[in-house]
């Protein structure tokens, strides 16, 4: 991704996002508005970005509040999604963008969602990568949530959270960078069934400064790259993102949502990720069926991080899907 290519673009709540901005090469193609997710920034779409550019549609991708290039404010309610969604839109609006379709992962995921609840009008789709559509969270309590999932799945899916969201995690994790590196991107998902699933065994994990083997496409170059961001400033604001669903501020601000328009009556991309042991591929698949009638769902033989993982693969599957939800 270009360099030259960035912009920081202040909102008009005082933010200012680290955005890669291209315009559409071909002016008939949407602008693709893609949204990551955590640990990550907007290089996290590297494969993506020249292989759409060169198909002609344009790319606005930001690095989110807490992440990267951008601001790290300390309130936490910088980072509740409906603000975190207006930002976005005046971002799209002052880089000129007409169509847009929003593109999330992880955490991208639940704010494309939103994008969804609040700007329909705004997007001609969505596709959502590993972390499936959330039509409301409204009343979401964690704990509650836990027990639920270990109940019906055996596990409790995202333990890791109650520890992301304690006050002293940044303590923890910014002395174990290394090791939090390597659990997030992991060659061997599995591992992530007994780390990041079963509450408090992050936690133990990084204080012992446990390391798993990288997948291949966090090169040594890449390594270095990311261990260096973190070590800049920390990743004490990134953890906002987790504390915003531990709090309740989630549930809180989804009470805007309109009850009456969760099902999405736009083209949606759900792209399933059967090795991802936190973001169940088949639930999270039901869910995509039952609220998006016109729902493409396909499922990737890859752990959560399917863009990086398996980029040719996805990238011709979205540009298919594309062509016959917007147009060629």
């Amino acid at each position: 991704m270009d360099a030259r290519s960035y912009k920081d673009i202040r909102t008009k709540a005082g933010n200012t996002y680290h955005t890669f901005v291209v315009p559409p090469k071909d002016a008939t193609k949407p602008t693709l508005l893609l949204v990551h997710g955590f640990p990550s920034t907007s290089r996290d779409w590297r494969n993506q970005v020249p292989f759409f550019l060169k198909a002609g549609y344009g790319v606005v991708a930001p690095d989110l509040l807490g992440h990267g290039g951008s601001d790290k404010p300390s309130g936490l309610q910088n980072y509740a999604p409906s603000k975190i969604c207006a930002d976005l839109v005046d971002i799209l609006d002052q880089c000129k963008v007409g169509r847009a379709v929003a593109v999330g992962h992880d955490w991208g995921s639940i704010v494309t969602s939103r994008l969804a609840s609040y700007y329909p009008q705004r997007f001609a789709a969505f596709a959502f990568l590993a972390g499936g559509y959330y039509p409301l969270l409204a009343g979401f309590d964690v704990n509650t949530a836990l027990a639920f999932n270990q109940e019906h799945f055996q596990s409790e899916l995202f333990g890791y959270w109650l520890f992301l969201a304690e006050d002293g995690a940044k303590d923890v994790v910014n002395a174990h960078l290394e090791s939090m590196l390597s659990i997030w991107y992991t060659s061997d998902a599995a591992l992530w069934k007994t780390i990041l699933s079963p509450a408090g065994a992050l936690k133990t994990w990084l204080q012992a400064d446990k390391k798993a083997p990288l997948a291949s496409f966090i090169t040594p170059d890449e390594k270095t790259r990311i261990l260096s961001d973190w070590r800049k400033t920390g990743m004490g604001a990134s953890l906002n993102w987790y504390k915003v669903m531990a709090t309740g501020l989630m549930s809180k601000d989804d009470e805007a949502v309109d009850k009456e328009k969760l099902a999405l009556p736009h083209p949606v991309y759900f792209a399933a990720c059967a090795r991802d042991y936190v973001c169940l591929a088949e639930p999270s698949a039901k869910i995509v069926r039952d609220f998006c009638p016109k729902a493409t769902v396909e499922t990737f033989d890859t752990g959560h991080w399917v863009h990086l993982e398996a980029p040719e693969k996805l990238n011709k599957a979205l540009l298919a899907w594309l062509e016959k939800a917007v147009g060629k």
